[in-house]
């Protein structure tokens, strides 16, 4: 299943990779596609939207509306 997030404070590379790293840590075989320019992190994965939503919370980030 694909979500998409907004993530208004992905400012970086480094923010890239730290969203990235935490969603791999709960599901390694996640696929995560995440733009600072457009601030959108797409990823597939079979676990619940809720849970990789609270996955990119824990990790400092704000989910946008």
């Amino acid at each position: 299943m694909q979500t998409t997030f907004t993530v208004p404070d992905l400012a970086c590379g480094a923010c890239v990779e730290k969203i990235t790293q935490a969603i791999q840590a709960i599901d390694p075989q996640a696929q995560i596609v995440a733009s600072s320019q457009t601030k959108l992190v797409q990823i597939e994965s079979e676990l619940p939207a809720i849970a990789l939503q609270a996955t990119i919370v824990d990790a400092g980030y704000t989910i946008g509306r």
